[in-house]
């Protein structure tokens, strides 16, 4: 039939109501998790001079965290000016607005001792800042190389449809145009590209089709290079490598761990004839054992000169450091500046009069300690109708009309609204974990007190907190025996608890009374030679997810299943691949969706170029409960952990709190720590 045309606008009107009330009908909700240490950074770039050491200059704003520098071209003077200052570029990545970016500065110096101004790009600002790529899901977590006006970079934005392969891949960004290409080959994973001083050649650590097996130290990649044009003429060059660094179009440097456990430096020298295959490349140890070298820059104008980060066995920092491939001697630097603070990935000015790197804006020359800012971090997220949020504790749950947070502090227990006003302290100096909230009996909520990754009969109990009592505080032990009882889930009626225990000597699940713990009724859920735990009960009573390496009892390996109460309709609901981990679930209010942390996009650079972190990996996914729609929430080289999903939409705004403490408070990698006595490399892992 045909539709009248006077009527085809109140049809399309109907239409438009249609579309807009089912887009409304799925309720905006928030989720909240923890990034461990994230909130302690504060990282600048500063640029020092090979000459005058002490001649140190901040060039990054101070804003949020900024990273991994690269100088396209320095101390160029502005030909509109007359007797302009010299100018520097710098490139580099920044985490601000809830994504990172890649930015290019342009800084002017009324000289190296004295003041700067930033000149005017844009409009009226004091400093000049230019956005090149970012925001929205792309993701840079490694260096960026500007060759004219050809950006090449890391990003982690692609899904190669596999679990636990590494997302990060390489591309170029023509500028002047915003062509965008893939230089990585799919189902490959890049990191650490450096492009040729001519621009004809990229050089990467990659890990080739071999995937990613959990490393925590060192990546298993090779150097590959490849035309920067368009990735073609692909070839490996070395097997066992890194962080390579061009010194001109047939040399660069790189990275390995030696069989004797020290970093060094090598250099690879390519035949000047092509094609050449890995057979045809010299390669050869520059920096001697004794002294961990890592992360090189190859200077392109004083051939022999690297500058490389150090780790010394007198020192438990990482500093910056020259070094002469000929005379094989080391001059110290940023050791000169600021001896107690550590110091990543240095970058040489093409002149290579000075070096660049990033480190705490709060040590050393810059004074005084700079104040925590974000208590809730606003992140960008690419499903819609969710707020993201991280948050600056551990185990955070919801109240059931998602007014309130209870978080752990590690120590310490709090209660804090959601918009970050009321901050209560509930315990102080106790270890806490996990945290989850009555949804009938309003204030109270729940959490395991003892300590954490501990074996199964340690003392860890389960305790109501009621938060309703006249004189402030009501505490209650509901778990007899004190063996490893934690990660308790409240039942939607509110009467029952569900938790993990080593009561058996494997940690299982059990049920008990909600009110009066074990003593009011306790149910075996589980029972198996392996390990389930960090449970959440569905929003409808009917399921309860929980983490397990039942697949492979004792390996370390988690993944993700789902039970109902009465122990039946056991299933698998993802598991991230052999030997990964998948943690810590919890629902979305309307039971639809679960949330939860993992390994499933592996690592997104090589870790030994990041801070320290007990993991280099973990991200915030969401999915089906059948498996369908598994989306990336956050995309970094932290360890995203611990969600939890509210049914309040918070505004997608910073929440700010002085609390005043130390930013930058974490060691070295402690697989870098030397053993004196034995004059070898500790082999204790940045993971738990």
């Amino acid at each position: 039939m045909k539709i009248p045309q006077f009527l085809i606008p109140f049809f399309l009107l109907f239409f438009v109501i249609i579309q807009f009330q089912s887009i409304v009908a799925e309720p905006a909700t928030s989720i909240v998790f923890t990034s461990n240490g994230r909130s302690r950074y504060a990282f600048d770039i500063f640029s020092i001079s090979i000459d005058a050491p002490h001649n140190e200059l901040r060039l990054t704003d101070g804003i949020s965290v900024n990273f991994n520098g690269h100088f396209p071209q320095t101390f160029i003077t502005d030909p509109t000016v007359p007797n302009s200052p010299p100018t520097t570029q710098l490139v580099y990545v920044t985490e601000r607005n809830g994504s990172s970016y890649i930015y290019l500065d342009l800084i002017s110096h009324q000289g190296l001792e004295g003041s700067r101004r930033r000149s005017v790009l844009q409009s009226e600002l004091s400093r000049s800042q230019q956005l090149l790529v970012g925001g929205g899901k792309i993701s840079m977590k490694d260096r960026p190389s500007l060759v004219g006006n050809l950006l090449v970079y890391v990003s982690t934005h692609e899904d190669p449809g596999v679990g636990r392969a590494s997302w990060a891949a390489v591309y170029s960004t023509q500028l002047l145009t915003g062509l965008t290409r893939r230089l990585t080959p799919p189902g490959i994973a890049d990191f650490s590209p450096a492009v040729s001083p001519s621009g004809l050649w990229t050089a990467v650590a990659s890990a080739g089709e071999n995937g990613w097996g959990g490393e925590v130290e060192e990546l298993n990649t090779d150097i590959y290079v490849f035309l920067t044009q368009n990735g073609s003429s692909r070839v490996k060059v070395v097997d066992h490598g890194g962080w390579p660094s061009w010194a001109d179009d047939s040399v660069f440097y790189f990275h390995r761990r030696g069989e004797d456990g020290w970093w060094s430096i090598y250099v690879a020298i390519l035949p000047k004839d092509r094609p050449f295959t890995i057979d045809s490349v010299v390669t050869r140890r520059v920096t001697p054992p004794g002294v961990h070298s890592f992360t090189p820059a190859a200077s392109v104008t004083n051939k022999g000169i690297i500058a490389v980060a150090t780790r010394r066995a007198d020192s438990e920092y990482r500093h910056i450091e020259l070094y002469d491939v000929v005379s094989g001697s080391f001059k110290d630097l940023t050791r000169l500046v600021a001896p107690r603070a550590n110091h990543y990935n240095p970058f040489l000015s093409p002149d290579s009069s000075r070096v660049g790197y990033h480190r705490c804006r709060g040590f050393g020359s810059m004074g005084k300690m700079v104040k925590s800012d974000l208590f809730l971090e606003n992140i960008q997220t690419p499903r819609p109708g969710i707020s993201l949020f991280r948050i600056d504790g551990s185990f955070p749950s919801f109240s059931p009309d998602g007014e309130r947070i209870a978080y752990v502090g590690l120590p310490g227990l709090y209660v804090v609204n959601s918009d970050g006003s009321g901050h209560r302290e509930i315990m102080s100096d106790i270890t806490a974990f996990s945290t989850t909230w009555d949804p009938k009996h309003k204030g109270v909520f729940y959490t395991s007190i003892g300590p954490t990754f501990a074996s199964v009969d340690t003392g860890v109990d389960i305790i109501s907190v009621d938060l309703n009592v006249a004189d402030g505080l009501s505490f209650k032990k509901l778990s007899i025996g004190g063996q490893n009882n934690a990660f308790p889930s409240v039942s939607p009626d509110g009467k029952w608890i569900v938790f993990r225990s080593g009561r058996t000597g494997y940690k299982n699940l059990y049920i008990m009374d909600a009110r009066d713990g074990e003593k009011g009724g306790l149910t075996q859920l589980t029972n198996g030679p392996w390990s389930d735990t960090m449970c959440d009960w569905s929003p409808d009573g009917d399921w309860i997810a929980f983490a397990s390496d039942r697949h492979d009892p004792g390996s370390g390996s988690f993944a993700l299943y789902m039970i109902h109460p009465n122990g039946t309709g056991l299933r698998q609901l993802i598991h991230s691949g052999s030997g990964g981990r998948t943690n810590h679930p919890c629902f979305s209010p309307d039971g639809k969706y679960i949330v939860f942390t993992s390994d499933y996009a592996a690592v997104s650079a090589e870790p030994i170029s990041n801070p320290h972190h007990y993991q280099p990996y973990g991200d915030i996914f969401t999915m089906k409960l059948d498996g369908s729609e598994l989306t990336r929430l956050t995309h970094n080289s932290y360890e995203d952990g611990t969600p939890s999903w509210s049914p309040k939409f918070m505004r997608a705004e910073d929440v700010e709190w002085p609390i005043g403490e130390q930013k930058c408070s974490f060691d070295d990698c402690e697989w870098l720590a030397i053993n004196n006595k034995k004059h070898d490399v500790a082999t204790i892992q940045c993971s738990r």
